[in-house]
């Protein structure tokens, strides 16, 4: 390719390069001249659509080209110019077609838009005219009339237009001028005109120069050198059967296809008649595709055909017979489509990761279909697999918004493989597939769950401070640090206590550990509440209840109630001498503050005056006598009572138990004498008494009507600081369950003795609340 005149080529790609803006149908259409360096600028992108340079950058503007594989020009995102990418050679791109553009496709997207760029490529004047021979022969008979015309092989010039071949020049000579005619398609050709008779025998042979000239600017000039070889008559030229050929030709046509036979008949005999065939015009593009055997005429196919490429060749074909005249005729190549190109898949677009939480019809990714077959070939269809949450919705031409149909849940599936198929309308029809890899990113939505409903805790009483009572874990499928649980309690008090008085919890872990050793007697159990929550934003959280139990120790001894010792004071039960075996005379009664088996008593006599006389229930207490009493048994019966819980290892602790048989206290001589001296003594109290309420008047009264507000009966008194026996006592903190085998059955035991007349009333139950009062002196327990 040449350069002459590069100057000029310069100063028209200036004009050139001014803008042509069509509005219609949103189109855009620049006109440059081929040749121009690379990164000249063509137009500005950005001010012709009315956008600011930055936001060609900010949509990710970008030049999509239609079935080439060569782009030319591009986009700088950063001035909104189209620039030459490479040097663009408009014979390269479009041969001999006069019309030759290039056509893009601007994609923006957010939203997405779609732009249709067109470039239309000048012609320059860069190619010479060329003969397709440097030496013409040509065989002229000297017959030959003067005004005879001779046609000359046609010049080629890959530039078209203007700056194709206009006309032709013959370099002065004797006996022949130069005549220029266009041909239908309208090429110059020339031919020579006999402007005087040949002599063979003065000249055998002329050289003339021929030179053909284009219509650029400046001009450009081929020449050939025409050598003439004077002979004997020769008076017809070849004659085609058709002034041109017109064949479609399929792509993909296997090598040596015979695409067209060419045919011209000669009226001359012998070697005069004689044509053989060769290409007079013809594209080197094309010289690289076809090929023409001399003698028959057969153009054949001797490079891969394809229609993508190029869809549409022009050459010249001449006939030339012995003698050396020649005729002309042009031949044309339709290049058909098949299908044999399968679509192409691009994904322009992809939001990678997506939240889950993504409404459905949310767009998140945007592909583009292109088949570089044609008409119904390049007619494509996309689907998608049915097992998605995702389908194409179609947009702007070929393009396609893949948009979700439904939620996304990250801890179901986290991960999508989403396969796209698009395929032709061709026969048969060719399709091509694209996967997709579609990551969910997490969003807080899901709570800690905790593995159970409740939590129950067992924990035994005076247990270590800092061990482990019970771990409750929550599990939360969320992802990192949405899915990543710490606990803690929710605070609350026990008994007017802060819950973090009793338990602590490893936020981590979820172990629950006790921060004080418990008491079974103070209180048996209670509940915490445990919060697990998540580090999302905003943080999720649950709740859930751990009933705490405290199981019983075998911690405290049993407590007897009666007979309850009150300081040095003695109790001492009466016993009739009439006492039949079986009969009630006392009972043991007794507590224990642990609970279950450990609150089990059992009786027992472990000493007493008489083995024989009495013996205990050993679950009820109940002392009675063993065998009826007789006149020789003693009169003081002493008892030691030994009362043992079940718990392992056992408590136990033990009383006295005083009985005195008698009917009468008179029969027991030990307590006359005490008798008399407390009555001496009693005179003396009764004067100190007499003063104290004279003295103490009023006080008195305050006492008395304190004392009957609060209706507080106190039990008489035995001897000096005797011992009541009350008919229904517990200590604080203790109760009779049902079932401990503590107090099985109601007694009530009331003994009234008075000092001064030396008899009391004596209360004795039998079995149930059966009662008869006894008689009886006062009797000084020293034993």
């Amino acid at each position: 390719m040449e350069h002459n005149g590069f100057s000029f080529s310069i100063l028209c790609g200036t004009l050139f390069s001014l803008l042509e803006l069509h509005a219609s149908l949103g189109d855009i259409t620049y006109s440059i001249p081929e040749e121009m360096k690379r990164g000249s600028v063509i137009g500005n992108i950005a001010t012709d659509l009315g956008l600011g340079a930055d936001s060609l950058s900010a949509r990710e503007a970008r030049l999509d080209v239609d079935g080439r594989s060569r782009l030319y020009c591009e986009i700088n995102a950063n001035s909104g110019d189209l620039v030459v990418a490479e040097t663009i050679d408009r014979e390269e791109l479009c041969g001999p077609r006069v019309a030759c553009a290039l056509k893009y496709e601007l994609v923006l997207e957010n939203p997405l838009e779609l732009h249709r760029i067109i470039v239309q490529i000048q012609d320059i004047n860069d190619n010479s005219p060329r003969f397709p021979s440097e030496h013409l022969q040509l065989e002229i008979s000297e017959s030959a009339v003067k005004g005879q015309r001779f046609p000359l092989n046609e010049a080629h010039d890959a530039d078209v237009g203007i700056n194709a071949v206009q006309s032709y020049t013959l370099e002065r000579n004797d006996h022949f001028v130069l005549a220029v005619n266009t041909n239908k398609d309208g090429g110059k050709y020339g031919e020579l005109v006999l402007e005087k008779e040949l002599d063979r025998e003065q000249q055998q042979e002329v050289t003339l120069l021929l030179s053909a000239v284009d219509g650029g600017t400046p001009r450009r000039s081929g020449t050939a050198i025409i050598h003439v070889t004077v002979l004997d008559a020769n008076d017809n030229i070849p004659v085609f059967s058709q002034t041109a050929y017109k064949v479609s030709l399929p792509e993909n046509s296997p090598l040596d296809t015979v695409v067209v036979t060419v045919s011209a008949t000669d009226a001359d005999e012998g070697q005069n008649g004689e044509v053989i065939y060769d290409f007079s015009g013809i594209s080197d593009k094309a010289a690289r595709l076809f090929s023409i055997e001399r003698e028959t005429g057969k153009i054949k196919v001797i490079g891969p055909i394809d229609f993508e490429v190029e869809a549409y060749y022009e050459m010249r074909v001449q006939a030339q017979d012995g003698a050396g005249l020649v005729s002309n005729t042009k031949v044309i190549f339709e290049i058909t489509d098949i299908n044999d190109n399968a679509p192409a898949i691009f994904l322009k677009s992809m939001k990678i990761p997506i939240l889950e939480n993504v409404l459905p019809g949310t767009e998140v990714g945007i592909i583009n279909v292109m088949d570089k077959d044609s008409e119904g070939n390049r007619q494509v269809h996309c689907s998608i697999q049915q097992n998605v949450p995702f389908k194409l919705n179609p947009s702007i031409q070929n393009y396609y918004s893949l948009v979700t149909t439904s939620e996304l849940d990250r801890e179901i599936i986290s991960d999508y493989n989403i396969t796209i198929t698009a395929t032709d309308e061709g026969s048969p029809p060719l399709s091509s597939s694209k996967t997709i890899h579609l990551s969910v990113s997490d969003v807080n939505d899901n709570p800690p769950v905790f593995e159970e409903q409740s939590y129950s805790a067992y924990v035994t009483e005076n247990n270590k401070p800092g061990s482990s009572m019970c771990s409750v874990t929550a599990r939360d499928p969320d992802w990192r640090q949405n899915g990543t649980v710490v606990y803690s309690l929710l605070p609350s008090e026990v008994n007017g206590v802060p819950m973090s008085s009793f338990l602590s919890i490893n936020g981590d872990t979820g172990v629950i550990h006790a921060v004080r050793a418990f008491d079974y007697e103070q209180f048996r159990s209670f509940k915490v509440h445990v919060v697990a929550r998540d580090n999302g934003s905003p943080p999720l959280s649950s709740n859930v209840t751990v009933s705490v139990f405290i199981t019983d120790e075998n911690d405290n001894s049993p407590q007897i109630l009666y007979p309850a010792p009150a300081g040095n004071s003695l109790m001492t039960e009466m016993v009739p001498k009439a006492a039949l075996a079986g009969s009630l005379v006392s009972k043991v009664i007794a507590v224990d503050a642990d609970s279950g088996q450990n609150a089990w008593l059992s009786y027992q006599i472990v000493k007493s005056t008489d083995p024989g006389l009495f013996t205990i229930g050993l679950h009820s207490g109940e002392i009675r006598a063993q065998r009826d009493i007789t006149e020789s048994d003693s009169l003081k019966q002493n008892l030691v009572i030994s009362v043992k819980d079940n718990g392992q290892p056992s408590l136990s602790t033990t009383c006295d138990v005083y009985l005195l048989v008698s009917d009468n206290l008179a029969e027991v001589p030990e307590l006359k004498d005490i008798s008399h001296e407390e009555s001496s003594k009693l005179t003396s109290y009764l004067i100190i008494a007499l003063v104290s309420v004279s003295t103490f008047f009023l006080t008195f009264i305050i006492l008395i009507l304190a004392v009957k507000f609060c209706r507080r009966t106190k039990p008489r008194m035995l001897f000096d600081g005797a011992v009541a026996i009350p008919s229904a006592y517990f200590p604080p903190n203790y109760a009779d369950v049902d079932g401990t085998g503590t107090l099985r059955s109601s007694y009530n035991y009331d003994a009234y003795l008075t000092t001064g007349s030396r008899t009391s009333d004596f209360k004795f139950v039998v079995g149930v609340m059966a009662r008869f009062r006894v008689k009886s002196e006062s009797v000084f327990a020293n034993s």
